[in-house]
């Protein structure tokens, strides 16, 4: 079955960086779409980045342009999502995700904290 597998959040200082894997499994991972959404304490769900199977056209929410960098490693399955200059606005909790047959999957989500 489906699974995706998030990790890499924490508690980090604004300003600061953070690097969250998203772990694929169960599908053909290397000829689909990923992306990653976040969910805020104030409960907004937001698209955040978004990664096509050849890594030629990446997507980003205007919140975090410029700020963080989607990537990913077909031979391993995962998908990345490099953050820096981390502002309190983004703590969430950060999802993976595949839309195929019809379905949207998610991850069990990562926190991230941006906070002194």
């Amino acid at each position: 079955q489906v699974q995706l597998v998030e990790s890499g959040g924490g508690l980090v200082q604004p300003g600061g960086s953070l690097r969250l894997s998203c772990a694929a499994s169960g599908f053909n991972f290397s000829t689909y779409y990923m992306t990653w959404f976040r969910q805020t304490p104030g409960g907004a769900h937001e698209f955040v980045a978004g990664i096509n199977w050849s890594s030629s056209n990446t997507v980003y929410a205007d919140s975090v342009q410029g700020r963080f960098t989607i990537s990913r490693d077909n031979a391993k399955n995962t998908v990345f999502l490099q953050m820096s200059t981390l502002k309190p606005t983004d703590t969430a909790v950060y999802y993976c995700n595949v839309f195929l047959g019809g379905f949207n999957y998610w991850g069990q989500g990562t926190q991230v904290t941006v906070s002194s």
